[in-house]
């Protein structure tokens, strides 16, 4: 599956935040400067959607997503020197708690804009 120009454009917005800001900031201030960026660029986004976790039909509690982008993408967002596999499993379980077949999971925390697309298995 390929980059789709709504993906493309998320990109672009944090990448302009990441070159305006550099690394070094808590998460929340570059959530904040990603939503300017998103509004600028006309790209419809919900901050801090919460959704309920089921387990068997129970609930269990709620997640919040940092962003859900046009109902289609969810964006997880961080601000770390390194990227770990407890993130990508993170970002990779909000995708599919939100049924999106597509999330994102952004790091402003290194030296250079990391970004890991992620795709539920359900839309394979």
């Amino acid at each position: 599956m390929k980059k789709d120009q709504l993906t493309y454009d998320i990109i672009g917005c944090a990448m302009k935040v990441h070159n305006n800001l550099g690394p070094g900031f808590q998460e929340v201030i570059y959530q904040r400067c990603l939503s300017i960026e998103l509004d600028r660029a006309a790209i419809d986004s919900v901050r801090e959607l919460e959704h309920t976790i089921y387990y068997e039909e129970i609930e269990v509690g709620t997640r919040r997503a940092d962003f859900v982008i046009a109902n289609k993408v969810v964006v997880e967002l961080k601000a770390l020197v390194k990227l770990e596999d407890v993130h990508l499993a993170q970002a990779k379980n909000y995708t599919v708690a939100y049924d999106f077949p597509k999330g994102l999971l952004i790091n402003f925390g290194s030296k250079s804009l990391e970004y890991k697309l992620l795709f539920n298995p359900k839309y394979d």
